[in-house]
């Protein structure tokens, strides 16, 4: 019987691990849609983000800090 209970609270575990992975994907994904159907409606295929202005390439999540604490700590 305690094998059992074991058993179940790793699975559970898993469960919500795997869960947890795959929501946090999900936001870029989304992000990642809207910049291809945005480029798709304005037919940039041909020009790079950097031709346009106020069209920034996206920015990974934890990416800011670790440029606020280089620029902290001098490099």
């Amino acid at each position: 019987m305690t094998l059992l209970v074991l058993a179940s609270f790793g699975c559970v575990t898993l469960l919500l691990t795997q869960i947890s992975e795959v929501l946090s994907k999900v936001p870029p994904i989304i992000r990642a849609w809207r910049r291809v159907q945005d480029e798709l409606r304005r037919g940039g295929h041909d020009r790079s983000a950097a031709d346009r202005p106020g069209l920034e390439e996206p920015v990974e999540e934890g990416e800011e800090e670790r440029e606020a604490v280089a620029r902290r700590h001098g490099g």
